[in-house]
């Protein structure tokens, strides 16, 4: 379980409850909002590179879907660490997969894979989900 200060969840469940000062109890990392997200953009991500031409299938698919797929997992592997500090440590990698994932989305653009309005919605969830990163490390650290 994790106090986390000014972070909000999807859904309000029974098992967070607030604390003084804006803070949240969070008991499980699937409870964070910025987990959510980026398992919402993972998942809408593998169903996009589905539309690109075969002869990506072992090339800028797999990079998308492996940087995709990166930025929640970390964010667990993250939660399951013993310390703040580590858990820091992997919300700094899943930020770094996210930004290798905003490359890869914008050489899939400008190769004509992905239409400007697929791309604007993906480029709008990556810069939300990281100002998510941003907040929660910038949390984590205060404490």
């Amino acid at each position: 379980m994790r106090v986390i200060a000014g972070l909000a969840t999807r859904d309000s469940g029974k098992d967070k409850r607030r604390t003084q000062r804006g803070m949240i109890t969070v008991k499980d990392y699937k409870e964070l909002e910025v987990w959510q997200k980026a398992v919402d953009l993972a998942t809408s991500l593998y169903e996009v590179t589905r539309g690109f031409p075969d002869t990506e299938k072992f090339g800028l698919v797999v990079q998308v879907r492996r940087a995709a797929t990166s930025v929640p997992a970390n964010i667990a592997e993250g939660w399951g660490r013993g310390s703040t500090r580590e858990y820091v440590q992997f919300l700094h990698v899943a930020r770094g997969s996210l930004l290798e994932l905003e490359t890869h989305l914008i050489i899939a653009q400008k190769l004509a894979y992905l239409s400007r309005e697929r791309s604007e919605v993906a480029h709008q969830q990556v810069k939300s989900i990281s100002m998510m990163l941003n907040r929660l490390i910038g949390a984590l650290r205060a404490r």
